[in-house]
């Protein structure tokens, strides 16, 4: 290179100043401009020199030292600022690794200066951004900074880079300025002695979310800067946190009341930056105070469930102690971890076993809120994917259905019903999902059992959008119920049957409004504020003559279930108001629609039913697919129309369906034909006028069936006749006389049936039958069929047998008893003494204990058959007033006492036939009092059962006195106080009651009366006198 010819300027201290060729003196006598202008000389002299520049090294000396005067470094003008940074930053580059400046004071202010400039950075488009990149790359590439590090506030230096760099970053620099700053930082902590805690601030402070929000490139530079340096970060942030969590010492930095913020977002870079850390976190754990382990729970939720973390793994004795917080003294302590729960299990399925019994606990939890959480917790986990929670999780909520609160029942039942739609009805993972969750229908359809309206409501509302949405298509809608109704469980069965006809009680009760909204009210949730809402109600209908018809029609046997869909929504529409948001009135109005309108069953529902079965019938159905067989299908489809000709009779009325079911008549399954022939009974009103090709085929067969089909066929068969012809009695007539004329004691297998028949027809036809069936009754039912034993009996001294065991003879014995039962039912009259006669008959057999000859050749289960038959038709007779009036003291106790007799099933099924007709109010109030004999007992579930039907009927006595206000003329006969003089007589006369002095006794007795006259219900608090006389 050659040297310049121009005249070098000694500087203040006598050295020569030497510019490069063509530079001119750059002093503070010139314009800016041409400042700018040399300099700009003088930065391409230095960018092209190197460190083995020796002589020129040697020669441009006194010009850097120059450039570093107060002139340029303070100078006003950007540019030139600008110039002089690069010019210094290839001085340290070309006289590295020793600075010409020697001065630690003039080190510092140069190394400000440069940090200063920058600042220019943060200005892509200027055009100057070059230059700016160009000293970023010097500094970085050279390690410029890392000569501060002989400074003693080097500290201060780069604080002021550290949060320059991070203040200019923006989302316009490239991949290279950011690898540059990172190079330059880097540098700084890794070749230091330490990082000090206004370093590392400068750092974190970018990780706190109000600053990651601001600027998320310098948050991702600070996240790529601690990654880079974690091995030697990591102490410094240990102090950190070891002075703020363990020694409390705050002071140390303005972060430290975000240190749990940090905790969670270093995490999130690299675990290894907390090694140190967790230990810390296990001891706040375990602090006295709750809103601080509240603080520690919710940052370890978030650390143990981010998706790729595995602290629980790496360290389990934190995880332990975090799982202990689930059994916090502090309830939003337990909260949280209940809420981590979800998220844990979602991005971690392997910790669903430590997480299990820990939610176990909480779903017991005393506080309403944590065991509602406990069940979002599971069902949020389950919606996500199903093999996310195990058998025991669902069982959880399982139970919760049956929670006291109603918040925590509907959470638990709306999140089964959304699980066994998803899972089941539109079988997104397959069966064997949908067969982990195939219990839920049947749980959900038990809850109707529930006394409480809210949870009878939810169930119709799951049913109608999650079990069978509503708004399916109505070949698909009906495939769905098929199906259902098929695989659900007898109690699910029972609990679907009665929410039909419950729903068919409102709609078909009365087609009056004003009948609906007046007596219906305690069929809606708070029937306290909603008896006001209906009076609004009527209003309304009162005031709109299409809304009244709209309702009308609504609740018309002939509506179908897109006429109802328009009727509700149109009603809704009328009664809705934009300007109210949430408006209870529309909310009640929806309840009581929703009950009573059909959206499930139509006509053209019924025919796509019968189609389906007859697909069934012919082996062209997706049973076996469905996961039940066709026998099952066909028995089960044959079931539920059976239920809906109940509840939607108008609904059968077609050629087509009856076609199908004169189909299912022939069939040789005895369940089905006797299924059919109930359903033309309650639907055939119109076959005669309307049908008359389906009568001429029907009667024919129905004659059939009451002569020669099962007894239940038989039974069904003689009610359809007289239900839906006009000519019953000459129908009837035709079926009673050959019947009668061919009874034969000497083939009792072929009495049953005809036995069944003429009962039923004696029963429903008294006028025309009860003159001939007395002599069948004197002459062949009494002498020759329950005055002998034709057949001995087997002496295996068993109480009891089978069904299938039971002799012909005793079952024809036992049909002649309920014969004899029907025809005085049906003729409801003492005037001809057969009832007399009757009732010392069945007390006979009851003193003979089954065996009224008393030859000894009946065998004793035998025995306990005609025991039972004989008691419950005493039972079944004394329904009747005009037969109860003649029952004599003697006679009512010996009925009673069949509840205490030798064999279990006695007294199990005769108490289960006492309770069913009390529950109804068909029997007189003294036989409520029978069971009080169950207090001797042998088996405690028998015990418990009897107290438990006794307060049953104790409710509905009270509930029925206070629904019924005329039932105040009748209170000696209703209120259950009056119950205890029979109970006291009962167990007075008692055979076994033989020493009154005996306390073994009287234990028992008296242990049962205290039972049930100390519970509440018993006593009418509303009658002291009556209350106190008793007690005393």
């Amino acid at each position: 290179m050659d040297f310049p010819a121009t005249q070098p300027k000694p500087t203040a201290d006598g050295k020569i100043i030497y510019y490069p060729p063509g530079v001119k003196e750059i002093t503070d006598k010139i314009t800016n401009d041409e400042v700018v202008k040399r300099l700009k000389m003088v930065v391409k002299t230095f960018m092209d020199m190197d460190q083995d520049s020796e002589d020129e090294k040697q020669q441009y000396l006194p010009l850097a030292l120059h450039l570093a005067s107060e002139f340029f470094l303070r100078n006003p003008n950007k540019d030139v600022r600008l110039l002089v940074a690069c010019c210094l930053a290839d001085i340290f580059r070309i006289y590295a690794p020793e600075a010409p400046y020697t001065s630690h004071d003039k080190l510092k202010d140069i190394f400000l200066f440069i940090t200063r400039q920058l600042k220019g950075l943060e200005d892509t488009k200027s055009p100057q951004f070059n230059r700016y990149f160009y000293l970023l790359e010097n500094l970085a590439w050279v390690k410029s900074y890392n000569i501060c590090f002989e400074l003693e506030d080097c500290n201060e230096i780069f604080i002021q880079l550290f949060r320059t760099l991070f203040s200019v970053i923006n989302n316009s620099h490239n991949q290279k300025v950011q690898m540059h700053m990172l190079d330059l930082m880097s540098s700084i902590i890794m070749e230091g002695d330490g990082v000090t805690q206004e370093l590392l601030d400068s750092i974190l402070i970018n990780l706190i979310p109000a600053h990651k929000n601001l600027n998320k490139q310098a948050f991702d530079l600070a996240k790529v800067l601690l990654k880079r340096t974690v091995q030697t970060i990591e102490p410094c942030i240990a102090n950190f946190f070891n002075q703020v969590l363990v020694l409390g010492k705050s002071s140390v930095s303005d972060l430290s009341e975000h240190v749990f913020d940090l905790i969670q977002e270093l995490f999130a870079i690299d675990p290894h930056l907390l090694l140190s850390v967790m230990p810390q976190l296990e001891f706040k754990l375990k602090s006295n105070d709750g809103e601080e382990r509240l603080a520690v729970v919710r940052l370890l939720a978030k650390l143990f469930g981010s998706k790729d973390s595995d602290l629980a793994t790496q360290n389990r004795p934190l995880w332990q102690c975090f799982l202990g917080r689930f059994n916090d003294i502090h309830v939003p302590v337990r909260l949280e971890s209940v809420k981590f729960a979800s998220h844990c299990l979602m991005n971690h399925p392997d910790l669903a076993k430590d997480l299990t019994e820990y939610l176990k606990v909480r779903s017991h939890d005393p506080e309403e809120a944590i065991r509602h959480d406990v069940i979002v917790t599971i069902i949020t986990a389950g919606k996500r994917d199903l093999s996310l929670v195990n058998d025991q999780l669902l069982g959880f909520v399982r139970e919760r259905t049956l929670d006291k609160r109603w918040r925590v029942r509907k959470e638990a039942m709306m999140g089964l019903a959304q699980l066994y739609k998803k899972y089941c009805l539109h079988a997104e993972a397959g069966k064997d999902a949908a067969e982990k969750v195939s219990w839920i229908k049947d749980k959900l359809l038990h809850i109707y059992y529930q006394n409480s309206i809210d949870d009878k409501l939810l169930v119709e509302k799951i049913f109608a959008q999650y079990l069978v949405p509503h708004n399916l298509e109505t070949e698909e809608r009906m495939k769905c119920l098929y199906y259902l109704y098929a695989s659900l469980d007898p109690n699910a069965v029972k609990a679907l049957n009665e929410m039909w006809k419950c729903q068919n009680m409102l709609r078909m009760a009365n087609l009056s409004y004003v009948y609906i909204v007046f007596n219906h009210v305690e069929n809606l949730p708070d029937p306290g504020k909603a008896q006001d809402f209906v009076k609004k109600f009527n209003q309304v209908l009162g005031d709109d003559e299409k809304l009244r018809s709209q309702l009308e029609l609504l609740i018309s046997p002939t509506c179908s279930c897109k006429q109802a869909d328009i009727c509700v929504r149109e009603i809704a529409r009328k009664l809705a108001n934009p300007k109210q948001p949430t408006n209870p009135f529309l909310e009640m109005v929806k309840f009581l629609l929703e009950r009573i309108a059909p959206v499930h069953i139509d006509s053209e529902a019924i025919s796509a039913l019968v189609k389906l079965m007859n697909k069934s019938i012919e082996g062209t159905a997706d049973d076996e697919e469905e996961g039940v067989s066709p026998d099952t299908a066909i028995r089960a489809g044959l079931e539920l129309l059976k239920v809906l000709s109940f509840t939607h009779p108008t609904s059968f009325h077609s050629a087509e369906t009856y076609e199908s079911l004169l189909q299912c008549l022939r069939m040789e399954d005895d369940k089905v034909a006797e299924a059919a022939i109930q359903i033309f009974r309650n639907t055939g009103h119109k076959i005669e006028t309307d049908l008359p090709q389906i009568r001429s085929t029907l009667i024919p067969i129905l004659h059939q069936k009451a002569k020669r089909g099962t007894p239940h066929q038989a039974k069904q068969a003689v009610h359809c006749i007289h239900a839906i012809f006009s000519n019953k009695e000459v129908q009837l007539a035709q079926i009673f006389e050959p019947l009668s004329r061919s009874l034969n004691a000497d083939v009792p297998e072929q009495l049953i049936t005809p036995l069944v028949s003429l009962g039923h027809i004696s029963m429903l036809a008294p006028d025309q039958f009860a003159s001939p069936m007395k002599s069948v009754v004197a002459n062949f039912i009494v002498k020759d069929l329950l005055m002998n034993d034709r057949s001995t009996g087997e002496k295996n001294g068993k109480l009891w047998s089978p069904d299938e065991e039971v002799s012909p003879e005793v079952l024809a014995k036992v049909q002649a008893i309920k014969l004899l039962v029907r025809w005085l039912l049906g003729m409801k009259n003492n005037q001809s003494k057969s009832a007399n006669s009757t009732l010392r008959l069945l007390s006979a057999m009851l003193v003979s204990e089954g065996d009224l000859t008393e030859q000894k050749r009946i065998s004793k289960s035998d025995m306990s058959r005609l025991r039972l038959a004989a008691g419950s038709a005493i039972m079944k007779l004394a329904q009747e007033p005009c037969y109860h009036e003649i029952i004599t003291p003697e006679q009512f106790q010996l009925c009673a006492l069949v509840i205490n007799d030798e064999c279990y099933q006695v007294r199990q099924i005769f108490a289960q036939k006492l309770h069913k007709a009390l529950v109804k109010l068909l029997l007189p109030l003294e036989y409520m009092a029978i069971f009080a004999l169950c207090a001797k007992d042998p088996v405690k579930e028998r015990r418990a059962h009897a107290r438990q039907c006794l307060l049953k009927n104790i409710s509905i006595r009270r509930e029925y006195i206070k629904q019924n206000p005329m039932a105040n003329e009748k209170l000696l006969s209703l209120l259950p106080e009056y119950v205890v003089p029979y109970m006291i007589h009962l167990l007075a006369h008692d055979p076994d009651f033989t020493k009154p002095q005996d306390v073994d006794q009287l234990r028992d007795i008296l242990l049962f009366l205290y039972q049930v006259m100390s519970t509440q219900t018993f006593w009418n608090l509303q009658n002291p006198t009556l209350t106190q006389n008793l007690k005393t």
